[in-house]
């Protein structure tokens, strides 16, 4: 379901309104003036309004809630608890402008609405050492977190959020990699990078400098980072970031009692169990064009050198923070156990 199936203009009139309802069968239709959520329109609105003797041709604005429900972006994690406590099925998510940026159902489905056609490269080259000894068999990017391979639970986050071209830097048993995708139902574009030698996460990219021409994401082949990409892309665009890392706030916990010193090494305070917070680097990125200049050809490099330089010679690096468990990465056997278990499925 799209947006546009539950969101009318309110000089539409009511049996056009009717004719949308069915189709989106939630018997629910939100009512906008200049784009600005107005109002809500029910069946039961509908029939109130046709046991009144009114014409189905009169405009929805006559028919409609006017005192619709509603919660902004920044209380999305109340929306439940506000659709039980207001009996109601649904509820429009406003962006600050009243314009509505989502719809929630009751049943956690989540009706998005502006979507993303941006461009995302997935860097799937490396061997996988610390996942020895599965990538023995196979490469990392197929392992399953379930019954889902890592890489396609990845794309399918993008193309959640509309991405639809992807772009897939291979080396390391690269021909599974492809048989894989190309037997498997999907409606997104993928092509290929082959690496003749690994590259490493940057120097890969000196191979795409023909398809990248807009802002485009970069993704490790091994995390997945649940947020709202809409959100990241428009941050990144806002701020005017030639690059822009993802990152996780990680706290950590010192188990014990820590000892602070003065400058002539005698203690002056005791702090027990002190937590301690700090940005991650996620393994996600978006990115201009012009990081690419700064990419060596046909030679091994690490995307964050790629960027650091960047960065020393005047470009805008800026930085989206995540919250913790927004975070799931399977780089290593713990981790990957630990994603099997945050995502709920079976190993």
């Amino acid at each position: 379901m799209e947006l546009n199936d539950f969101v009318v203009k309110d000089t539409l009139t009511i049996k056009d309104a009717m004719t949308k309802m069915d189709k989106n069968a939630r018997k629910i239709i939100y009512v906008t003036s200049e784009n600005k959520l107005a109002g809500a329109l029910s069946d039961g609105d509908i029939r109130r309004w046709i046991l009144k003797d009114q014409s189905i041709h009169e405009m929805v604005k006559e028919a409609m809630n006017a005192d619709p429900i509603f919660i902004f972006k920044k209380d999305t994690d109340k929306a439940i608890d506000q659709m039980k406590q207001q009996k109601v099925d649904s509820i429009p998510v406003l962006n600050e402008d009243h314009t509505i940026r989502n719809i929630m159902f009751k049943s956690h489905e989540l009706v998005r609405g502006k979507k993303i056609q941006t461009p995302v490269v997935i860097m799937a080259g490396g061997k996988g050492t610390r996942l020895y000894p599965y990538t023995k068999i196979l490469p990392k990017p197929l392992i399953p977190i379930g019954d889902t391979p890592i890489m396609e639970r990845i794309i399918d986050k993008f193309h959640e959020f509309g991405c639809s071209d992807f772009i897939i830097s291979v080396n390391y048993k690269k021909n599974m990699i492809k048989g894989y995708f190309n037997e498997i139902e999907r409606d997104y574009n993928m092509s290929y990078v082959d690496e003749d030698k690994p590259l490493g996460t940057g120097g890969s990219l000196s191979l795409m400098r023909e398809q990248l021409k807009e802002t485009f994401f970069v993704s490790n082949c091994d995390i997945l980072v649940d947020a709202d990409y809409t959100d990241i892309v428009d941050f990144h665009k806002k701020n005017k970031h030639d690059i822009t890392f993802v990152a996780s706030l990680k706290i950590t916990q010192i188990p014990y009692g820590v000892l602070q010193l003065d400058k002539d090494g005698l203690l002056e305070n005791t702090v027990e169990k002190p937590e301690y917070s700090h940005l991650i680097n996620t393994g996600m990125y978006v990115m201009e064009p012009s990081v690419l200049g700064f990419v060596p050809d046909d030679e091994f490099a690490d995307l964050p050198d790629v960027i650091m330089a960047a960065k020393n010679a005047g470009l805008k690096v800026g930085v989206f923070p995540v919250s913790e468990n927004s975070w799931l990465d399977m780089g290593q056997i713990k981790e990957m156990e630990n994603m099997i278990e945050s995502l709920g499925v079976n190993g």
